[in-house]
């Protein structure tokens, strides 16, 4: 059984006991997160539901287990025959959870 799930915009594909680096969750260490927002279901008899945007009834359980920040995204801009350079990098901020349970 797996599920595709919408955070902050993300979709990710997962199933019990699967670990992902989500967009930055609100949310202590250990805490208990709800997801409500399930594109698709697929159980294990084959048997697929869709939603319109999301499918009713349906909750992934998950926990938090850190955050963390992405690799440097390191970004320059130059004007060619100006000396003008401009270097800077950025981290994107994420959150480790463990999907504990589909229920639905």
């Amino acid at each position: 059984m797996y599920a595709i799930i919408d955070i902050a915009g993300a979709q990710f594909k997962v199933a019990q006991n699967d670990k992902i680096d989500a967009p930055k969750l609100a949310g202590e260490v250990g805490a208990t997160v709800e997801l409500e927002k399930v594109i698709l279901l697929a159980g294990e008899n084959g048997e697929v539901k869709v939603g319109k945007p999301y499918v009713d009834g349906v909750k992934v359980q998950a926990t938090i287990l850190g955050h963390g920040q992405d690799k440097k995204v390191q970004i320059f801009k130059k004007i060619r025959r100006e000396g003008y350079t401009l270097f800077k990098g950025h981290r994107q901020q994420h959150t480790t959870l463990k999907i504990d349970a589909i229920v639905g």
